[in-house]
Formats: C-alpha cells, structure tokens, sequence
C-alpha cells in the first residue's frame, strides 16, 4: 500500500509548479508594455528639440537713451597762442593754480621787437619833419598842404607802433581765468599755429559728462532726469549723474545733440575720462519682466505640457536687457529665452530651465 501512494503524492508534487508557471505569459506580458511605452515616451521626449526657457519675473523697467562723451570742468577755459612763433619759454605749471593774467608760455618775438624799432626810428624822423613844417609854415615859408600831409603821415606812423605794441603781447600767453592748469602740451622749440591749445585752465570741480544723443532720441530726454555712467576706468561700477543742460540747437552733419551731464562732488571721474551714458527717460517699479530676446513682434512662446504655444502680449518699457509684460502673461510662467523665428506653434519641446536673471 506505501508502496502504491509514492508515487501520486510525488506527481501531485511536481503538478503544483506546472500551474504556476502557466501563469507567467500574463504578467511578462504587461511588463513588456510598460516597457514598451517607457521607451516610446523616452523616444517622444528626446525626439523634442531642447531649448532654453525662464521663467517671468517681477522687478524694475526703465527705458534708457544711450549717449557717449567725455569729462569736463564745468568751468574752464582754452589758452591758445594768436600768432604762429616759437615757444621759447613754457611755465611747466602743470597742476598747479594759476591767476587770471599770469604768464604761461612766450613765444620768439624778434622779429616783432625789430618792427617796433624801425617803426620808432621812423617816428622820430617824422617827428621832426613835422616841427620842421610848423616853422616853415609860422613863416610862411611853406604850404598848408605839406604841413598836413606830414601831419599825417607821423599820426600813422604813431598808429603803426600802437598796433605793433599790441601785436607784441600776442607772443605771450596768460591764464585767461583763475584755476588749476588742467593740461599743459608743447615744448620748448616747437613751431605752433593760432588756434594750438596749448593750455586748459579750469576748476577742479564742479565736473560734467559733456555727451552726443541721436535726433531721434532727443525728445525723450529732460533736464534733471537720472543718467547712469560707465567708464572702462572703473569696470564693475555704475556712477550716478542727472542731465544738467541740453543743447537747443543740434548738429546737422552728425544728427546728434550735445547734452551735459552734471556729477555729484564725490565723483571717482577725472577730467578727460571716455564715458558711456544710460539716461533713464522712464521708469517703474514691480512690473512683470522677460528678457528681450524673448519677444518677437510682440509675441512669447509659453512651455505647457511640453509644447511652446506662442502668445500674443502687450509690451510697455523695452530696455535693452529686459522687456515689461503689460498684458499676456502671469507671473512664474515658463518662456523660451531666447525665441527663434523656426519655432512652431505648439510644437513639441524639451525645455531646459537655465537660472533665472534678474534686471
């Protein structure tokens, strides 16, 4: 009897395993699917072309006419010689305070010394030649009209060395004004022309940015508006200013029109320094941003569900990094920065968020 039920109890035994692997198509097979359908989203996903997105901001928005220009005194003055000479003699006060009148620099007046001399030996024989006539003439002994034309001719003669009297002081140069010799060129020996400025004499403060503004922005900027000033100088800073005057009448050759920024008394600036200019002709606070490159004709790509659905907006202030947002997007919303004209309507996109900056 033992011996008989060894052998069912063992086929029962091995029938067990038998059902459950009838079992495993079922479940291979919905692990296949899932699978599959990882890979085909994977395949969806990575077949999107990656593109750059932020997200809107909120945050300041000024609009900025840009100029360029150069530092100068506010008070100051040019010394330029009259004639065309050889400086023989320089002060070499460079930096150094001058008064109205002191003298700068000569130039070689031998020539005009020389002048004045023969003009005054020429005088003196006039001059006598003219009591000569009067006692001539008290006895008659002579004619009125040679005694005026005598006359005369020692008037001109005197007018003569008057003029060249004058003449004599344009050899010298002198300060023009009280201040500081800002700059001083020229040496000892050189020939220079009229109109070679050779000194600037000025103030050391109070100093401006004197800068060029194109026509067609003219009539966005105003006396007292903010400007903010950059110079190679000073790389990593922004330096305060305000339009202090503007030009009224503008250049017709170069389109442009000269505008002074004025500078606080603490300015790093010096005189002579190359400065770029922002002139903030408009200003507002908390708006919504989104950087420049993201608008096209007034339109933004919105990322939703992984497509860039383009989208009409209002635009108020454009700056030059930053764009306002008036009407079209909310906050925290994700945008492609920078927007391209091949991007389609609702296309599919793979989005990769690069660090929000801030205006």
């Amino acid at each position: 009897m033992d011996m008989r039920a060894a052998p069912t109890e063992v086929a029962k035994a091995t029938a067990t395993p038998l059902a459950g692997a009838r079992s495993h198509p079922w479940t291979s097979g919905i692990a296949i699917m899932i699978v599959l359908g990882l890979a085909a989203a994977g395949w969806w996903w990575w077949r999107a072309p990656a593109i750059t997105v932020v997200h809107v901001t909120r945050g300041p928005a000024a609009e900025i006419v840009y100029a360029t220009g150069a530092v100068e005194p506010e008070t100051w003055s040019r010394s330029t010689p009259l004639v065309r000479g050889r400086i023989v003699e320089r002060c070499r006060c460079e930096g150094k305070i001058v008064k109205k009148g002191d003298v700068l620099a000569r130039l070689d007046d031998k020539e005009a010394l020389a002048t004045l001399n023969d003009l005054r030996a020429l005088e003196d024989f006039q001059r006598r030649e003219f009591d000569r006539q009067t006692q001539l003439l008290a006895r008659g002994a002579t004619t009125s009209q040679a005694y005026q034309r005598v006359e005369s001719d020692l008037a001109r003669v005197r007018a003569q060395i008057a003029a060249q009297v004058q003449r004599l002081d344009y050899y010298k140069l002198v300060a023009p004004m009280d201040g500081i010799v800002l700059k001083e060129d020229g040496e000892v020996g050189d020939m220079v022309d009229p109109g070679t400025i050779l000194y600037r004499i000025g103030l050391e403060k109070p100093l401006w940015v004197v800068a060029e503004v194109n026509e067609e922005d003219i009539p966005r900027v105003l006396v007292g508006q903010k400007a903010l000033l950059r110079t190679d100088a000073f790389a990593n800073r922004v330096l305060p200013g305000f339009v202090k005057q503007i030009t009224p009448a503008g250049d017709p050759v170069a389109k442009t029109f000269r505008v002074r920024i004025g500078l606080p008394d603490d300015t790093p600036l010096h005189v002579g320094m190359s400065v770029e200019a922002n002139i903030v002709s408009r200003e507002k606070q908390n708006v919504l941003l989104v950087p420049a490159n993201a608008v096209i004709n007034n339109n933004l790509f919105v990322v939703e569900d992984g497509r860039a659905r383009r989208r009409k907006v209002e635009i108020g202030i454009r700056g030059t990094g930053f764009v306002e947002i008036v009407n079209g997007v909310t906050e925290n919303e994700t945008i492609v920065s920078p927007a391209t004209t091949n991007i389609k309507d609702n296309a599919r996109v793979r989005p990769q968020l690069v660090e929000d900056v801030a205006p």
